[in-house]
């Protein structure tokens, strides 16, 4: 199945609880993830990650269901490219 390039937009409310529901998923799916940034809302107990991923929607699914199983959790996610192998990323 073709990978395409793929942005997730995640807000970990109630951060202190739910940050290491959060990073196990992304752990768990680490292969798919080219960038990863993240902005610390402390104040408001958030956080706010950004990842632009490579995957098969199929996986983009599965990430953003997993992620938005979570409480207290918001994901979106977006294909942003048709199939990476056309974006020449990789030539190998």
């Amino acid at each position: 199945m073709e990978k395409y390039i793929c942005i997730i937009g995640i807000l970990v409310n109630q951060k202190s609880e739910n940050a290491p529901k959060v990073q196990q998923i992304l752990t768990k799916n680490g292969s798919l993830v080219l960038h990863r940034s993240g902005i610390p809302y402390s104040k408001c107990d958030r956080g706010i990650i950004n990842l632009t991923v490579e995957a098969t929607p199929d996986e983009l699914d599965s990430i953003t269901k997993e992620l938005g199983s979570v409480k207290d959790i918001v994901v979106k996610s977006m294909i942003l490219a048709d199939g990476a192998d056309k974006l020449q990323i990789c030539n190998l």
